[in-house]
């Protein structure tokens, strides 16, 4: 999956500054995340459709970006990578005049407290193809885009302003010129912004504007004010000039107010109020909203109003109206009476009905986008949308493993293996349910990855993945809902840290605002910390003010939010809090030291502690600052158990000073070697923090939430884009790495587990969801820049027994798959072209499909595949890249499941002796029958005991051309050749009896001609 260019200024400057600051970063391009999904829907809060073309519609994603489908659902692309510096979308307006011409602003008007922010405005002319930044960049989360229906250059925005914070930006902007500038037509206060506004369908001189009072806070969210601090506003001259609209609406605390507008009747104006008590719902105007009356205060149409609370109209019949809320509603006599509609996930925020056919229209929840042909009878697929939001990784020891997560709006946790684990009808097949639900975490039992430590909102449970139910022993036992947090005797987040013992499975740690342990699945625990939280009494509050209550343990504050236990110093635990402190213990649990840096501001949320593999004194965390409106970067290291701390992120030393950081991992491997997660992406260090350089990739801009280091692979959970895999960074472990300089450098590979992929019919779509590898044996080479020259890489046994060998496609001229003997070994060796081995300056990857070369044919594209498969043992390649040749040493071993079924390595020894015997014939038949059809074509007309002799030999050896014709001795062995390819197993009697048979075919063949 490649990502386009970056076209505007911020981005292009984020590189300089990079290169100045943190020195010449290292050039990683060889090195690709694998997206494994899962393709299952996240949280969607603006789609967008046009008249134009009625199969296209595009989603845009909490923080996965906008997509695009041109088949009404079926299949969904995305095309914002590479152009948007913020995967979070606030609303996204297609034009109904031009197919081509697309107003997005980021951002997303769902103000939960993990929303990300947005960076503005941008604009495509090709139907998503590219994109222009056209500014805003500080406008914070965009509720509403408006184009008006006259001119595609006119264009309005409703600015809600940050989440976090007051800001001047917060307002209304129109532009006349396509963006190239705006202005701000409706200004309340720095407090107060605009959640929507629409347009007069057959006047758009006439304008609705709705002002909003928003604000989120770690322990709250503020969602309206008084009067003067919002309401509706109208504009009847272009937005010059603006009056407040009073009559019949709510005359108290007023909310959020969004407003639909029907195309039939433009008389008519629905407005959904955020309002205390019954004054709260859907109201009505009949005269173009100069006076509303209520028509409805259903509570299911006000349920959290400041994460849902839309209205739509339909565009043909004014009593036609739909309200999207926790539930899905349609009213068809102008909102006095209700029916509900079953979209294929619930929490409903965004829609868009064609103005031709009303039966036909897109609506967003929280699973992701679907479309319908029939008004909500059927809907389209959510399992085709990688824009799954997880809140942390965790790893089992399967083969291949399994990563697992809590996922946003999901009912449970989730796992998706790292690789193709075996063969299923549907992709999909391999997400599986992981216990808890959707905030997680789900932690696998090390030893036992059928067991899963899960986790939901606090309520601890063990998981079997075998029978699909949980065993809950909740600490405390009590339901934490609508309560004020001050009252609870624990107090849980909704993300509450799981942590197993590296030292022993069976004991769990679990976070409240203290640190319980269990050695038993839960059935019994103990308390071993006190409160380790800074409890502040002003910030233990009930969630949701002035209006709306929202108690649901997302804003509780003080609580843990991690912990983890040293690997290497049992009984060292480090703690952090999500309002800031940081703890340490030695002695597991009997007495615990505030290690808070000095440094730190206080309040911000510790999302992640990761003690050193290296060093029981040394130790990471990573503090969010962004619900204060701090949006700083703070990664700390200690190196005496946190007397004192180094921050790592000054925002001059590679990661910039608007990237909040969320987690740090360090290598296993390598001392110093540290992996950052980012609101905006992945960075690597290779000086313990001192210096930072992206590591982002291929990875599409979107918070990275969690990191893990497992079995030399990079795993990276995402809060928008699902699961993503860096296959075998071995490399970046060894000398020289990162300063290669100008020398030629092989980097010994990593332990290759020898899989193997069950055989599949058609080509493989490369741009797939999940991206599953193919088998192979990494291997990473440097070369200088400006590298000009031909590589050549060979694999021998451990004993120098020839195996297979390529060179890169334009080292050799001509088209053919070069061929060169090796005259003092006195045998034959083939240079394999490969494209995928490059020659190119920085570090390259190859992967070795751990096949033998295979057999002669006469199609070059295919020449010298398919070879046998080799067996687990020690190998070792040698690179040849202009005047330097380096050797390392290749380690294969069995997959674990194979030997567990009772196959050895002495079986998979005789199946791989007798493979290269039947390829070796292979070869020889083929080309055999080749020379001899040359042979053929050579001889002139006429008949002669040698054509004769020549005809019925390839009559023997090549079947006929035709349907279902006799299959001659050619393919007789490639049968029997692909026979023992299937799957690690002893060779049958039946086939060393048929390879018998074979040859000896073969060879009456050969006694034929010569006689």
């Amino acid at each position: 999956m490649s990502r386009k260019s970056l076209p505007f200024v911020s981005l292009l400057s984020l590189t300089a500054l990079l290169q100045t600051e943190a020195g010449l970063a290292q050039n990683f391009d060889a090195l690709e995340y694998r997206n494994v999904g899962p393709t299952r829907g996240g949280r969607v809060t603006a789609v967008a459709g046009t008249v134009q073309a009625p199969g296209t519609f595009y989603l845009g994603a909490s923080g996965g970006g906008v997509w695009k489908t041109s088949d009404y659902g079926t299949t969904w692309n995305n095309i914002s990578d590479g152009y948007f510096a913020s995967p979070s979308i606030g609303d996204i307006a297609a034009s109904q005049t031009d197919t081509n011409l697309l107003y997005v602003g980021t951002g997303s008007d769902g103000l939960r407290s993990n929303v990300i922010p947005g960076k503005g405005v941008y604009k495509s002319t090709n139907g998503g193809d590219s994109w222009t930044h056209i500014g805003l960049e500080d406008s914070g989360h965009i509720g509403a885009v408006e184009i008006d229906p006259t001119d595609n250059n006119t264009v309005w925005v409703a600015a809600i302003g940050s989440a976090f914070a007051d800001n001047p930006e917060r307002g209304l902007y129109k532009t006349e010129n396509g963006g190239v500038s705006w202005s701000q037509v409706l200004k309340i206060s720095d407090a107060v912004g605009i959640a929507d506004v629409e347009l007069l369908p057959n006047n758009p001189e006439v304008v609705f504007a709705a002002a909003w009072k928003a604000r989120r806070q770690p322990w709250t969210i503020i969602s309206g004010g008084t009067q003067e601090e919002g309401g509706l506003f109208k504009s009847v001259d272009g937005g010059d000039n603006w009056r407040r609209i009073t009559a019949g609406l709510p005359t108290g605390l007023i909310g959020k107010i969004d407003i639909a507008i029907s195309a039939s009747d433009s008389s008519v104006v629905y407005a959904l109020v955020e309002a205390p008590g019954e004054e709260g719902g859907l109201y009505r105007s009949d005269d173009q909203g100069e006076t509303f009356t209520q028509v409805s205060s259903k509570k299911g149409l006000r349920i959290r109003p400041f994460y849902y609370g839309n209205v739509e109209a339909d565009p043909t019949d004014a009593d036609v109206v739909y309200v999207l809320a926790t539930d899905y509603f349609k009213s068809v006599d102008g909102g006095k009476s209700w029916e509900e509609l079953e979209p294929p996930h619930g929490d409903n925020h965004d829609m868009w009905i064609n103005p031709e056919d009303p039966q036909l229209f897109i609506q967003a929840n929280d699973g992701g986008a679907n479309v319908t042909h029939n008004g909500g009878l059927t809907w389209s697929s959510q399992f085709n949308q990688a824009t799954t939001e997880l809140y942390t990784v965790d790893v089992d020891d399967q083969y291949p493993y399994w990563l697992y997560a809590g996922q946003q709006d999901n009912g449970t946790a989730i796992a998706v293996p790292s690789r193709a684990p075996y063969s299923v009808q549907n992709v999909n097949a391999w997400l599986i349910e992981a216990g808890g639900c959707e905030t997680g975490p789900a932690v696998p039992k090390p030893g036992d990855h059928t067991t899963v430590y899960a986790n939901c909102k606090g309520r601890f449970s063990t998981f079997n993945k075998n029978t699909g139910t949980e065993r809950s022993y909740y600490v405390g036992a009590t339901n934490m809902y609508g309560q004020n947090p001050k009252d609870l005797k624990y107090r849980f987040q909704r993300v509450a840290p799981v942590a197993v013992s590296p030292h022993d499975p069976n004991v769990v740690y679990h976070g409240s605002q203290y640190v319980h342990r269990t050695s038993d699945n839960g059935v019994t625990w103990e308390t071993i910390s006190p409160d380790l939280t800074a409890f502040e009494a002003d910030k233990q509050v009930v969630s949701g003010s002035p209006i709306t209550r929202d108690v649901t343990g997302e804003e509780v504050y003080s609580t843990l939010y991690s912990i983890r236990e040293s690997a290497i110093a049992p009984g060292v635990i480090w703690t952090g809090s999500n309002d800031g402190p940081v703890h340490v213990t030695r002695d597991g649990g009997e007495s615990w030291d505030d290690v808070t840096p000095r440094g730190l501001p206080k309040g911000g949320r510790v999302d992640s502690v990761e003690p050193s593999r290296h060093d029981p004194a040394v130790a990471y965390i990573a503090v969010l600052r962004y619900q204060l409106g701090d949006d700083k970067p703070y990664a700390y290291r200690t190196a005496d158990y946190g007397k004192r701390w180094t921050l790592m992120t000054d925002g001059k030393n590679g990661i910039p000073a608007d990237y909040p950081v969320r987690v740090v991992r360090e290598d296993p491997v390598r001392p110093g070697l540290l992996y950052a997660g980012t609101d905006s992406g992945l960075f690597v260090s290779f000086d313990d923090g001192d210096s930072w350089q992206s590591f982002q990739q291929n990875l599409p801009i979107t918070p990275v939430t969690d990191i893990r280091v497992h079995r030399d692979d990079l795993v990276v959970s995402t809060m928008g884009r699902a699961f993503w895999v860096l296959d075998d960074i071995s490399a970046l472990r060894q000398d020289p790495m990162p300063d290669m300089g100008d020398a030629v450098v092989l980097f010994e590979p990593a332990e290759t587990l020898r899989y193997r992929d069950r055989p599949t019919y058609g080509d493989k779509d490369p741009d797939a969801i999940p991206q599953y590898r193919e088998p192979s044996a990494i291997i990473d080479y440097y070369l200088p820049e400006g590298f000009d020259g031909s590589v050549t890489l060979e694999i021998t046994t451990a004993d120098g027994e020839f195996v297979n060998a390529f060179t890169n496609a334009d080292a050799m001229d001509g088209d053919e798959r070069g061929e060169r003997v090796d005259d003092m070994a006195m045998n034959e060796i083939r240079y394999i072209k490969q494209s995928s081995l490059t020659a190119e300056g920085g570090l390259n990857r190859f992967h070795w499909d751990m096949r033998y070369r295979g057999p002669w044919r006469s199609d070059e594209k295919k020449r010298f595949t398919d070879g046998a498969l080799a067996a687990a043992g020690e190998y070792k390649i040698t690179l040849s890249a202009g005047d330097e040749t380096l050797s390392q040493p290749l380690s294969i071993v069995m997959d674990p499941r194979v030997l567990e079924m009772g196959v050895t390595e002495a079986d998979v020894q005789a199946q791989l002796a007798l493979q290269r015997q039947v390829l070796d014939l292979l070869d020889q038949a083929r080309r055999k029958a080749h020379s001899l059809e040359n042979e053929l074509e050579s001889l002139g007309a006429g008949d002669s005991p040698r054509r004769s002799a020549i005809e019925n030999a390839i009559r023997l050896l090549v079947t006929e051309k035709g349907t279902y014709m006799q299959p001659r001795l050619i393919s007789q062995i490639s049968y029997l050749s692909r026979m023992l390819d299937r799957a690690d197993q002893e060779p049958g009697g039946e086939a060393l009896a048929r390879f018998d048979e074979l040859q000896a075919e073969y060879e009456a063949v050969l006694e034929a001609l010569e006689g």
